[in-house]
């Protein structure tokens, strides 16, 4: 490692050091369920993914001394890294600060870099009151998704971040864009900042905030995203990027990196946009724009999905291995049909993209599904379904204590939805760039669907126009499955894996001029 950072331990140590750590992660890892580790955000970063961070940060820091500050240590993968990496630059350690608040980590810490002249803190970073500054700050803050915080808690960080920044993020923000707001304040003029984070901001209303502070707050130097078919986490589908920035602002224009796929050092494709131009895109992911087929689809005017469809979620059941049941399960059930609505299964299991209708309306496929939907109170069902009020009692213990159906007013009383002729997969993969990841269907029947389709309801005038010629709705369809694979997704958004995905908002700007064609 060299004279210079001798106090922070031998370099001949850490190869040693690092076996221990990545043990004592996996040890840590394995005494934890997979739902804890999602509620905690616990998804550390690899070493290798860790050091070429690390060594990128360093060459945008000019200072010769570096305080370095990781406000979410876990075992230290960073800090691991930036003792490997710093060995083979001119560059110093003056101090660094590493804040962990889980237990089991924290001890873990202690025990590994105990030599080493580090100041660990066992707390919350968003809590603290105290603390020096830094000018490099690299971390993986926790991936925690906002319906693990509870109110209680957004309403803590939210006054905290709009206290110290004039920001109010989105009650749909997860916890790691309050991480990077909070840590503002411990910044040192013109700190390099590295944040390893999910990619999905750059695209979602709740991530506006947050570009809104690397536009106006700090220089925005660079946004490298990760190709997400290569997935950086083991054990997290999520596409990953680093935003970097300098604690500074620039009050003119100036242009931004964004690049994509490879390494830092490598990346697949590059391309420098100027702030001004930032500041007018709703979705980041359209840059670098080399990577995709089209980033616009005619002029910005041309008509969208949105202007032709009221595009909504199918219904979220709180249960679906409950509430939908086959014919046969009816039937053994003996349960009432009028509390049950004819439904699709998921598109997984749905091997045909138009669904034709028997005489009652009625799916034409091999098994038939219903959704048991019921706003009846207990007492009554008691004396005059008594089959149906069976069943549901069956579920009081499990599925009525489950989040959506304990918040309702009826716990087995369903969303409304209407059937609708147009019908779209939420989420898919495809291997042939030609192929969209999404299906479009056209349904015949008076099926409904749960929300892993998106529903899309004809406005008034379409439904007039569909109304008065018996094969438009066949023609409506034909348009909406020749959308181009690239359209869909420059507007959708994609996950470590592969896996893609589209909100029916996203949906509803995908742009479609060929419907003002047809009509």
């Amino acid at each position: 490692m060299g004279a210079q950072n001798h106090r922070f331990g031998a370099v001949g140590n850490l190869k040693a050091i690092e076996a221990k750590r990545i043990q004592l992660q996996a040890e840590i890892d394995s005494n934890k369920s997979i739902e804890d580790r999602k509620r905690l955000g616990q998804f550390a970063t690899p070493i290798e993914l860790a050091k070429e961070i690390i060594s990128y940060g360093l060459t945008l820091q000019d200072d010769t001394e570096i305080s370095f500050l990781e406000p979410a240590f876990g075992t230290g993968s960073f800090y691991s890294a930036l003792l490997s990496e710093i060995s083979h630059s001119t560059k110093q350690l003056k101090n660094v600060v590493g804040i962990e608040i889980d237990d089991a980590f924290y001890t873990a810490a202690q025990d590994l870099w105990k030599n080493t002249n580090i100041t660990l803190i066992h707390s919350d970073f968003t809590a603290l009151k105290s603390l020096g500054t830094a000018n490099l700050l690299i971390s993986n803050p926790p991936y925690v998704r906002h319906h693990y915080i509870n109110q209680e808690q957004k309403v803590k960080l939210s006054t905290l971040t709009k206290e110290e920044t004039s920001l109010s993020l989105s009650g749909l923000a997860g916890l790691y864009c309050y991480f990077i707001l909070l840590a503002h304040k411990w910044l040192a003029p013109n700190a390099i900042c590295g944040w390893l984070i999910p990619s999905e901001f750059l695209d979602v209303n709740y991530g506006n905030i947050l570009k809104q502070y690397l536009l106006n707050s700090v220089h925005l130097l660079r946004v490298h995203r990760y190709n997400p078919e290569h997935c950086k986490f083991n054990d997290a589908l999520v596409s990953s990027c680093v935003v970097w920035f300098k604690n500074e602002t620039i009050s003119g224009n100036y242009e931004v990196e964004f690049s994509y796929g490879g390494t830092h050092n490598n990346p697949e494709v590059s391309q420098k946009i100027e702030k001004q131009n930032l500041e007018e895109y709703r979705k980041w992911t359209h840059f670098p724009a080399l990577r995709m087929k089209s980033t616009r689809i005619g002029s910005s005017q041309a008509p969208t999905l949105g202007d032709y469809f009221n595009i909504k979620r199918g219904l979220a059941t709180g249960d679906n291995n409950f509430f939908i049941l086959s014919r046969e399960q009816i039937d053994k059930l003996n349960l009432d049909m009028k509390f049950l609505t004819p439904i699709l299964p998921s598109p997984r299991y749905l091997k045909c993209d138009e669904i034709f209708s028997d005489s009652n309306g009625l799916p034409q496929l091999d098994t038939q599904y219903f959704l048991l939907n019921c706003s009846l109170p207990e007492d009554v069902l008691k004396v005059y379904y008594p089959s149906t009020w069976c069943y549901l009692d069956s579920g009081k213990e499990t599925t009525a204590q489950k989040y959506l159906c304990k918040n309702r007013k009826v716990w087995y009383s369903q969303e409304y939805r209407e059937a609708t002729p147009f019908l779209c997969s939420y989420m898919g993969r495809s291997r042939d760039d030609d192929i969209a990841p999404f299906r479009f269907i056209l349904n015949h029947t008076s099926a409904i669907a749960t929300n892993s389709y998106l529903m899309l309801y004809p406005k008034q005038f379409l439904k007039e126009v569909i109304s008065q010629s018996p094969d438009m709705a066949h023609k409506i369809w034909g348009i909406l499955t020749s959308i181009a694979a690239s359209n869909l997704e420059s507007e959708g958004r994609i996950y470590g894996g592969g896996l893609k995905k589209i909100e029916p908002k996203e949906l509803s700007h995908v742009k479609c001029p060929q419907l003002t064609e047809l009509l």
